[in-house]
């Protein structure tokens, strides 16, 4: 059994997780906007607030206890000093338990989404039920493969690049600093967000294919109007490297790039404002639990 002490930080970073996850869903939801007109796909919201806080919460509960377990130390500033191979692989894990735990919550944000008017599910419940009666338990986890394939990249590089640019930043202000002391270690809630953003920036641009994919699998044999996209058949894809080659050989590259920009734009300001809301979150509810 865990000491108290390992369960009231699992319970700091799962709380605070789940905050920044959903401040940052919030701030950003209007980026979001953007990214739908682009991809096809049509609100969600509620669903995809429901997703993005267990996601959040199981993901920084389980990246502190990988990095505790990686530096020896429990202390968030210890971990700053892990190896760049180390926070990439943490992130990576991290990133792939968070899906798991959460995917049938971003598989119903994804149809709810992508139906378009008229609407084949007026609920996230007739949306769940319908799948359950159609295609059984293995439907909510329809997609969970290419998307686990997606997360390692996209986790690593977002919270591999986060720490990085931590350490830069850092060693910018003691390099600025006349006297440099332990407060340069602290970076002020802008230096964060612009690492954040840098962060985030990095890891959709190198991953976007990898989420267009994700999405053709999440919206199989959804029978919505053609005025919000082609539909995609039940099993039009046989795997994940099938969907790349027949998305490049019907659509080109522009296929696998759909989207790209409204994505960043939605995609790096929501990093950059969860790793604030984070970090923020965690010191406060550590200032007030000791």
């Amino acid at each position: 059994m865990e000491e108290p002490g390992q369960l009231k930080r699992a319970l700091i970073d799962a709380t605070a997780g789940a905050i920044s996850g959903a401040v940052s869903r919030t701030v950003t939801s209007p980026l979001d906007v953007i990214k739908i007109r682009f991809q096809g796909f049509w609100r969600g919201n509620v669903p995809a607030l429901l997703m993005v806080m267990p996601y959040t919460a199981i993901q920084f509960t389980v990246l502190h206890k990988l990095k505790t377990l990686a530096s020896g130390s429990s202390k968030s500033e210890d971990h700053i000093h892990l190896s760049p191979y180390l926070s990439y692989v943490s992130g990576a894990l991290a990133g792939c338990a968070a899906t798991v735990g959460s995917y049938p919550f971003d598989l119903l944000r994804t149809i709810l989404a992508s139906q378009g008017e008229p609407k084949v599910y007026p609920t996230m419940r007739t949306a769940f039920l319908s799948i359950l009666q159609r295609r059984g338990i293995r439907g909510l986890y329809a997609g969970l493969t290419p998307t686990l394939i997606e997360i390692v990249p996209y986790a690593g590089l977002q919270f591999g690049t986060y720490d990085t640019f931590k350490r830069w930043t850092m060693a910018w202000n003691r390099h600025r600093s006349s006297h440099p002391n332990e407060s340069d270690l602290f970076l002020s809630s802008f230096q964060l967000f612009l690492c954040g953003l840098a962060a985030g920036t990095c890891a959709k641009a190198v991953c976007h294919p990898l989420d267009v994919v994700k999405k053709r699998f999440q919206i199989e044999g959804l029978p919505r109007d053609l005025r919000y996209g082609a539909r995609v058949e039940d099993r039009a894809y046989k795997n994940m490297f099938d969907a790349l080659c027949r998305i490049l050989q019907t659509e080109g590259w522009a296929g696998l790039y759909k989207g790209i920009v409204p994505s960043i734009v939605k995609a790096a300001p929501a990093g950059a404002v969860t790793f604030v809301a984070y970090e923020f979150t965690s010191d406060w509810l550590e200032s007030v639990s000791t």
